[in-house]
Parts: C-alpha cells; sequence; structure tokens
C-alpha cells in the first residue's frame, strides 16, 4: 500500500512538471515583452518546485516500502 501511494505522489507530481513545462512553453510562443515574459514564469516557478517536491517525496515513500516490504 504504502509503494502504490508513493507512486500516486509521482505521477501526480509529474502531472505538475508536465503542466510546468507546457505553461512555460505557451508563455516564450506568446512573444512577450521581456517583463511580462519574466513576470509569467516568475508565477511558474513555484508551480514547478512544489511538483518536483512532490514528486522527489513520492519516489522516497516507493523507496521507504521496498525496504520495509
Amino acid at each position: 500500500m504504502i509503494i502504490l501511494s508513493g507512486a500516486a505522489l509521482s505521477v501526480l507530481g509529474l502531472i505538475g512538471i508536465i503542466y510546468s513545462i507546457v505553461a512555460v512553453a505557451r508563455a516564450k510562443r506568446a512573444k512577450l515583452d521581456d517583463a511580462a515574459l519574466r513576470a509569467r514564469l516568475a508565477k511558474l516557478l513555484p508551480v514547478n518546485l512544489g511538483a518536483l517536491f512532490v514528486s522527489v517525496i513520492g519516489l522516497m515513500v516507493v523507496i521507504v516500502g521496498i525496504v520495509l516490504a
């Protein structure tokens, strides 16, 4: 059960990372000026870091589940 919940966390984090990649690509394609692009990327940075954190925690939970199994 621990392994499955860790895998679910990792998948959730991966979805967040993919969302961040798509959002950054859309922002770059929008041909914004430098200040507007920086502002949009600054809003996306916490989402990216949060998704990375959730993914890493999920992988840690999977490893703990494997060790305890």
